[in-house]
């Protein structure tokens, strides 16, 4: 199992330490301030439901934290060190040069730096080599982006293994070719930042009228196209070209001040009055899990469009299945039944009265599916290879109501199955009381995707089907269901 190491455990360091838990690995953390561990640790469990939503990894346990005193235990046993201490170049240089004193020649160490050049933060080390910038965008263990930023010195060894590393986690590594104080993503966001603040001071428009401006608009596009996409589409069937002709004299216009205002004590007020009117009372926790269960719900939408950050979404849950989902083996005992798929109730999920949707039923009985699939061997190879099955027939039957956050875990039986056709039984219910909340009955039909009709199963996958039917034939369906969650 990696460790990766965290020298700093405030907000980002939090995260990194959550996604890092995530993936299955463990963490060894240290930071001087008083009271750090309890609340890094708080901040795990806090943060935690929204991750385990995001999927967890095979051995995924927020348990897995070592907290050290000193920089150098941090150092001595880590595969992998990111470092997350405030945006202070000595503060960070000195840190820097303890790791690389006692960490092995091999570890790479990554930086959370949010503007500082490494060539910079680089100069001092005896292995100058092994240094680069990872920054990563608040919720850590959500949004996936990570810019990756070398120094004249960083080894195009360290950029690959950190890619790496930031993929492994499930993340978006976004190599900066150039380095450049403030990298890239900040850059654009300081921008509209400097902006704001100036519309503030101008007593043009409060904080939360900007906001509406973001994220009834623009911010939605900008979701799955970012800026230049979005504008490209605006040009029209002449494209970006069209634009820049169009809009491009508007550029010379005094729209937008470069520059950022002088941050007076009426402008803090202002800033300060008008996000905390937006703020409404709700607490900072309350605040944080809105956030986060809209970016889940954001990125969930996009993974069924496929661009974006629901591309990443879509490679971290194909990951999560193929490594921790079960595998059928010849002469081993099959369940009865199986339980290969547990969730619990998203916050998308539910409808205006709090209750989980048929279509939530329906898609959390789709992956229950797909891990039978996989059991039996049924894989995106499979897939890829031209075969598939459809689903001709859906019965859902509803017998309890499931609520946001409840556990569900789901109870198959595999009905039958021939040359062409499958014929199975999804029970979900919560395994902490017993209880059914609905039985999903599905027929499906083996498709040769290539020529666009039916076919007969391949034979391996015929044959795991076949046991698994024989072993579930017979058993008495009206039996206590409560019995087999």
């Amino acid at each position: 199992m990696k460790r990766v190491g965290l020298v700093g455990t405030g907000v980002i360091g939090t995260g990194w330490a959550v996604r890092t838990l995530a993936r299955g690995y463990q963490v060894v953390a240290t930071d001087p301030d008083q009271g750090a561990e309890a609340r890094f640790r708080d901040g795990i469990e806090r943060a935690w439901p929204s991750a385990r939503k995001l999927g967890l990894f095979p051995k995924g346990d927020p348990d897995q934290v070592t907290w050290v005193d000193t920089v150098g235990e941090v150092a001595r046993s880590a595969d992998f060190v990111q470092e997350s201490v405030p945006e202070d170049p000595s503060t960070k240089r000195e840190v820097h040069a303890e790791l690389d004193n006692h960490a092995s020649a091999d570890v790479v160490i990554a930086s959370s730096s949010s503007g500082l050049l490494p060539s910079e933060m680089q100069s001092t080390l005896q292995n100058p080599g092994r240094l680069v910038v990872g920054h990563p965008f608040n919720p850590v263990y959500l949004l996936p982006l990570v810019e990756v930023v070398a120094g004249q010195q960083t080894s195009p060894e360290t950029v690959d293994v950190a890619t790496d590393h930031y993929l492994d986690l499930g993340m978006h590594p976004l190599v900066v070719r150039n380095e450049i104080e403030g990298y890239l993503s900040d850059r654009l966001q300081e921008a509209v930042w400097r902006e704001a603040l100036h519309l503030v001071n101008d007593g043009i428009a409060t904080t939360e009228e900007l906001d509406e401006a973001i994220t009834h608009g623009p911010g939605l596009r900008w979701a799955g196209m970012g800026t230049n996409l979005t504008f490209y589409l605006a040009g029209g069937e002449g494209g970006m070209r069209h634009t820049l002709e169009q809009f491009g004299p508007a550029l010379q216009l005094p729209w937008t001040h470069l520059e950022a205002p002088e941050l007076t004590d009426e402008l803090v007020e202002r800033m300060v009055l008008g996000t905390e009117t937006q703020a409404a009372g709700r607490s900072f926790a309350d605040l944080e899990r809105l956030r986060d269960d809209y970016l889940i719900s954001v990125m969930r939408a996009l993974r069924t469009h496929n661009v974006g950050a629901g591309q990443v979404v879509a490679s971290h849950e194909e990951r999560i299945h193929r490594q921790g989902g079960q595998r059928w083996l010849a002469g081993e005992e099959v369940p009865i039944p199986l339980r290969l798929y547990s969730t619990p109730v998203e916050p998308d999920w539910v409808d205006y009265n709090g209750h989980m949707t048929e279509s939530a039923f329906l898609l959390a009985a789709g992956w229950a599916s797909d891990a039978l699939f996989r059991y039996v061997g049924i894989d995106d190879r499979y897939r890829q290879n031209g075969h598939s099955f459809y689903t001709v027939e859906t019965h859902i039957n509803f017998k309890s109501e499931a609520k946001v956050d409840e556990p569900l875990d789901i109870a198959t039986m595999v009905l039958g199955v021939d040359e062409k056709r499958l014929h199975f039984v999804h029970f979900i219910g919560n395994p902490d009381s017993g209880e059914i909340a609905c039985t999903v009955e599905q027929m499906l039909v083996h498709v040769d995707m290539g020529e666009g009709r039916s076919s007969p199963i391949l034979p391996d996958i015929r044959i795991a089907l076949a046991v698994v039917a024989d072993a579930h034939e017979g058993v008495d369906l009206g039996m206590d269901p409560t019995m087999r969650l």
